[in-house]
């Protein structure tokens, strides 16, 4: 029994340092209400990126589950956008005005309160970090998206 004990231990601790657990402390997309989120992008100068929700949606929450918990997406999020998550059934008014019709929906708004595009629908990581890079850098002032994907 004794020696079971001793191997089952040396395997938990083999497996837990091959495959750590992400880590509590792990940098985490801070998300905003939208009138807070809408202040700060004015005040500090930077684009909104809004995430229209459901608590009953399913790709709202595989977003939640891989999207945004990928590193490059929270980091990239995080250094230059302001990110607000907006319950569309809570806060229908809001969803109204986004002309939200199909969830996830996800929008980016300049710094000065402009609606500049949306993004309907489940957005993997992948897809979402050119896209972040696209608005971000006003490369959606120059050219199509298309385009940008083949200079980047």
């Amino acid at each position: 029994m004794k020696r079971f004990i001793v191997f089952f231990l040396l395997s938990l601790t083999v497996l837990m340092t091959t495959f750590p657990a992400k880590s509590l402390s792990a940098e985490t997309i801070k998300w905003y209400s939208y009138e807070e989120g809408m202040t700060l992008g004015k005040n500090q100068h930077k684009k909104i990126f809004i995430n229209f929700f459901a608590d009953w949606c399913g790709y709202c929450t595989k977003m939640d589950k891989g999207t945004f918990v990928d590193p490059e997406i929270v980091s990239y999020l995080s250094k230059n956008f302001i990110a607000i998550k907006v319950n569309s059934d809570k806060e229908n008014s809001l969803a109204t005005r986004y002309k939200v019709r199909g969830l996830p929906s996800n929008w980016f708004v300049s710094e000065t309160g402009e609606q500049i595009s949306n993004y309907p629908g489940y957005i993997p990581a992948d897809n979402l970090l050119p896209i972040l890079k696209f608005i971000q850098t006003d490369s959606y002032k120059q050219m199509a998206f298309k385009d940008f994907m083949k200079v980047k």
